[in-house]
């Protein structure tokens, strides 16, 4: 077997075909080896494509390796991925099905070999790439890519004259390239399809779901809701300031996030404050933000609401509970949009819809000297008053069914509720309203031993209905729970019983986390603030620990 010294100097077996001295086959494998490896770990599918083609030059020394894709239309074939050309140079490469080399390749679905595309009229160098190479004899091998027996692209690569190379050879090479990168479009479709699927199936739950519980994902198709539902839908479009009223858990956060949503704002800011949580200091730095060094502790500039809110929806919850000094400030922005942060003099604009929540009677708070009444006519410019759940009792089977499936998928389990469980609790008066009936929820499905809930299974307690937190002083007497004018179901024997019990179920809950309120908290199904309000209320203390 004779030698021959190839155009980059090295002596090759004039009996085997070779690139920079390494036979085609074991250079085949390997660019092949890299390829399949490339389309395994692909995450985006321009990306690899690019990768691939670049594999072609690096290994197999193929110039200007192009993938020209059908569009959607199945009218024109454009450049999808390369390797050699400009972002311009692939602009230009666009062709008819039938139009030049890439028409001839596509529409016969064979492989096309130009040993001189200087003298091939069908090579229309649409790209204009291969100028530079003007003087020397390039050769261009394309194939097509087949899926499922119907061509979507072809495949380009360019030779330089004196390569010791066989067209045929690359031809081969090619065909088999082009069937991998056919299956890896196959792959790639099938993942599109299945996420388009699910997006779809995910958009028709929604529908659904809107559909079952009515509008605004607020679950209740009861006449008082229908009633709010119609407020949400009035007051939205418009950036009037609303004042959500009712007792301790009807649901003020999540119909304030659903006027939100159905504002022209719904793709702005969305930001919550609970005006009880803070204290007076850090209450008017959450608000308003303050600068580096304004108080101790302070050792940054920090936005405040207001300005994280801008072109959206502030919501201030318990707006009652805002200390006195911060009214007036508070008023200023709602009447001005303007304010400073702490420790600076630059005043700052903004545009906030505010929506503000309580559960006391403002009213009489301001006569009782504790809230303004300048700013209480700023705040209540549109009121609206969300029911309590025992005057939407229609409801009750809903959120009992709603709150029953979140938690057997949070925890696992297959709960069912029996009907004299199911009429017993309709019947309930839920001074807590659906907060309470969804930590009671919550509190069965994790400690039941049976899959089916009976009424034996409630808390003690439910069989003796208490009077709620909520302030009696801001229900009217049309509105106190049915059970607490019947003063003869409950005794103080009962009560004060009852009140030991809850301590102490507060109090060993608060050992077993190390007196880390969050965790006791989370344990018992309620807020931070509520286990805070227990903690006062029973007199508890932390102890120490060694």
């Amino acid at each position: 077997m004779g030698k021959q010294t190839n155009r980059y100097g090295v002596d090759v077996p004039t009996g085997s075909n070779t690139v920079e001295g390494t036979s085609t086959a074991a250079l085949e494998i390997n660019a092949l080896y890299c390829i399949v490896g490339l389309i395994g770990s692909a995450v985006h599918l321009d990306t690899a494509l690019s990768a691939i083609l670049k594999v072609l030059h690096d290994t197999m020394r193929m110039e200007r390796a192009t993938l020209a894709l059908v569009d959607e239309d199945k009218q024109r074939l454009t450049i999808r991925a390369s390797y050699g050309l400009s972002i311009q140079e692939e602009r230009r490469g666009v062709y008819g099905l039938d139009e030049g080399i890439y028409g001839q390749v596509f529409s016969t679905v064979s492989p096309f070999i130009v040993p001189d595309v200087n003298r091939e009229p069908l090579f229309l160098n649409r790209t204009g790439a291969r100028h530079s190479y003007s003087k020397n004899k390039i050769s261009f091998i394309g194939v097509p890519v087949v899926l499922g027996e119907v061509p979507v692209g072809v495949l380009s690569v360019d030779r330089l004259f004196g390569m010791d190379v066989s067209l045929e050879e690359d031809v081969r090479f090619l065909t088999v390239v082009a069937t991998l990168i056919a299956q890896f479009l196959s792959l790639n479709q099938a993942i599109a399809r299945d996420k388009r699927k699910l997006l779809l199936e995910n958009s028709n739950l929604k529908a659904q779901l809107h559909a079952r519980y009515q509008k605004h994902y607020i679950i209740g198709h009861s006449k008082p809701m229908q009633e709010v539902f119609r407020t949400i839908e009035r007051v939205a479009p418009s950036r009037a300031t609303v004042l959500l009223l009712g007792e301790s858990g009807t649901g003020k956060e999540l119909a304030a996030q659903a006027i939100h949503e159905a504002s022209p704002r719904n793709k702005k800011p969305f930001i919550k404050l609970n005006c009880a949580a803070l204290p007076e200091t850090l209450l008017e730095s959450e608000l308003f933000g303050h600068e580096k060094g304004a108080f101790t502790g302070a050792g940054a500039s920090r936005r405040g609401r207001f300005e994280l809110a801008n072109r959206g929806t502030l919501f201030l919850d318990e707006i009652g509970e805002i200390p006195m000094p911060l009214q007036g400030k508070l008023l200023r922005v709602l009447q001005e949009q303007e304010f400073e942060r702490l420790g600076a003099t630059r005043t700052l604009k903004v545009d906030v819809r505010i929506i503000a929540a309580t559960n006391v009677n403002l009213e009489d708070a301001i006569a009782a000297g504790s809230f303004r009444s300048d700013l209480y006519y700023r705040l209540n410019v549109v009121p609206m008053t969300l029911p309590p759940l025992r005057k939407r009792k229609g409801d009750v089977p809903l959120l009992l069914d709603h709150f029953l499936r979140a938690s057997n998928r949070r925890n696992d389990r297959n709960i069912r509720l029996s009907k004299e469980f199911l009429d017993f609790l309709s019947d309930y008066d839920w001074p807590g309203n659906v907060r309470e009936l969804q930590n009671l929820i919550e509190r069965l499905v994790i400690l039941a031993t049976d899959d089916l809930l009976k009424i034996e299974d409630l808390p003690e307690h439910f069989l003796h209905q208490q009077i709620p937190d909520t302030p009696s002083d801001y229900l009217q007497p049309s509105e106190m729970p049915t059970s607490v004018s019947k003063s003869t179901q409950v005794n103080k024997a009962t009560s004060r019983s009852l009140e030991e019990i809850e301590r102490e179920q507060v109090k060993n809950a608060l050992d077993r986390h190390g007196w880390i309120q969050a965790r006791a908290a989370r344990e018992l199904g309620l807020t931070q603030r509520q286990i805070g309000y227990r903690i006062k209320k029973f007199n508890l203390a932390r102890p120490a620990y060694p």
